[in-house]
């Protein structure tokens, strides 16, 4: 079973910025595409964005567009998400990292594995 661990979340003021990490405990992890999702208080888990395995093609949320960037180190075989510009109402979460086969299947929420989440606070 690939193991996902999340690092990187904590406090930040508005307007600040934050980056996450999710090291990936296999090598073959690197064949698939990874991605980020959160889950805010009280609402369901929503999709942030994703990468495939070659690093060439992204996606993102429309939410998270132009503020967040999605990068992968598969020689360290781990996973970021930049986060800028953060906002407390909107980006206030627990962040997961996500394994699937494609942005698609990632996307239409077929993952396969997941992490166990990191808390992002976002104080006004």
């Amino acid at each position: 079973q690939v193991q996902l661990v999340e690092s990187g979340g904590g406090l930040v003021q508005a307007g600040g910025s934050l980056r996450l990490s999710c090291a990936y405990s296999e090598p073959t992890v690197s064949s698939y595409a990874m991605g980020w999702f959160r889950q805010a208080p009280g609402k369901e888990r929503e999709f942030v964005a994703a990468i495939t395995w070659s690093g060439a093609h992204t996606f993102y949320a429309d939410s998270v567009k132009g503020r967040f960037t999605i990068s992968r180190d598969n020689a360290k075989n781990t996973v970021y998400l930049q986060m800028n510009s953060l906002n407390p109402s909107e980006d206030t979460a627990v962040y997961y990292c996500a394994r699937s086969n494609t942005i698609a299947t990632m996307t239409s929420g077929l993952v396969g594995s997941w992490g166990k989440g990191t808390l992002v606070t976002v104080s006004s």
